[in-house]
């Protein structure tokens, strides 16, 4: 009898170890979605958030893979992350869809996650991991008002970590509350971009180039790529506008700005520098395709048939310059470098202006640090000065 009783209260002892053991499992794995959903709340951007989704995650749960899928219908989380505001490893592990069809192939109509054994036919596309190195997976949707923006994928391999018919709850919750911190986070970007996009145009203004151009320089300098940057003038803009009227003017400056773009690559950055200025940055360029380039787009304004309101031709042309970044750069700022290039393109389009207009004019292999000093301080003093001294 006092055996039985034994057993027994050692059966006992082991079942409340075992219920103390989960209780303390299901604790640290409470704080740990705490602190993953304070971070989640608290990212100040975009990048952060991707990088606590596709990095963070993956070390707080002890996971092989973590994943992300999200629906990108106009391209906006694309230009959001194209504009170089962060960098290429935030985004690893990170797919853009067209359109939320293939998540709804994947959750059918259930928008439920999915927890259960790696199929390597239905999830090997949402890894792209080495065959055999994922066993089992959690698939979230995210949802906002009933429809599917994306999808957070963890993979592991143990094929005891995800198991189908488990409870999901901090999986559930976890989700909802990725799906509410990525609506914030894009109306965030859009108000940041609205800030650093011209009105009239649509493309990037002054402020964002400025910016641009010394991320584009740091990374020149550290990869030793060629930068070049091109100072476009429309020709005459003036007569344009007293001609035709001002309305026209701004019909031809964003048909213009149309024009630019179409001749550019995905990592050209193009800005409207203030009146009918436009500048661009030509990564990863030499000079003869830099000078290729902008042959083109002078040629595509040449050709275009720009019209009035009334149907009434009018003869457009650009003026360009074109300047390089030096391949031996001084120990100065990215700043200073960026003032350089800009002024050597700024002065080589003054040249090209006198020189008969509708042309490009290369700044040439003259140092940058020797720029005209004239050029320097027309180009840096306030827009409202340069107005009053207007190109023809």
């Amino acid at each position: 009898m006092n055996s039985h009783l034994q057993a027994e209260n050692f059966s006992l002892h082991r079942q409340l170890e075992s219920l103390l053991n989960e209780a303390r499992i299901n604790e640290d794995k409470m704080r740990r979605f705490d602190q993953l959903e304070r971070q989640l709340i608290g990212a100040g951007s975009l990048l952060e958030l991707l990088h606590l989704l596709l990095s963070e995650c993956k070390l707080t749960f002890g996971l092989e893979f973590v994943t992300l899928a999200l629906v990108d219908r106009e391209n906006e989380a694309s230009r959001i992350l194209e504009s170089g505001l962060g960098s290429d490893t935030a985004c690893s592990g990170l797919t853009l869809l067209p359109t939320p069809a293939a998540l709804e192939t994947l959750y059918c109509s259930t928008h439920r996650p999915f927890l259960g054994v790696f199929s390597e036919a239905q999830h090997q596309t949402l890894f792209n991991a080495p065959a055999a190195a994922i066993a089992s997976v959690a698939l979230l949707p995210l949802t906002r008002q009933g429809e599917l923006i994306g999808s957070l994928h963890f993979g592991s391999a143990n094929p005891d970590r995800y198991v189908a018919g488990c409870a999901t709850d901090f999986l559930e919750r976890l989700a909802e509350i990725i799906a509410l911190c990525l609506e914030s986070a894009l109306i965030q970007e859009r108000l940041k971009l609205a800030g650093l996009t011209d009105a009239l145009t649509g493309v990037p203004n002054r402020r964002y180039f400025e910016h641009r151009c010394q991320a584009e320089i740091s990374q020149a300098r550290r990869y030793r790529h060629a930068l070049g940057c091109m100072f476009l003038d429309i020709d005459r803009f003036k007569r344009i506008n007293d001609t035709h009227g001002h309305q026209t003017g701004d019909e031809v400056l964003r048909s213009v700005a149309v024009v630019i773009q179409s001749q550019l690559r995905a990592g050209d950055t193009i800005a409207r520098y203030g009146g009918e200025e436009f500048v661009v940055l030509l990564p990863q360029s030499e000079l003869h395709y830099a000078r290729q380039i902008a042959e083109r787009i002078r040629r595509s304004i040449e050709e275009n048939q720009f019209q009035d309101h009334s149907g009434q031709a009018i003869k457009v042309t650009l003026s360009i310059g074109l300047s390089m970044l030096p391949a031996e750069l001084p120990s100065v700022e990215n700043q200073q470098q960026a003032e350089r290039l800009i002024a050597a393109a700024d002065q080589a389009l003054y040249q090209a202006k006198n020189g008969g207009r509708n042309r490009v004019v290369c700044a040439g292999s003259v140092p940058l640090a020797t720029a005209r000093l004239s050029a320097w301080r027309r180009i840096f003093r306030p827009l409202s000065a340069r107005k009053r001294s207007k190109r023809a």
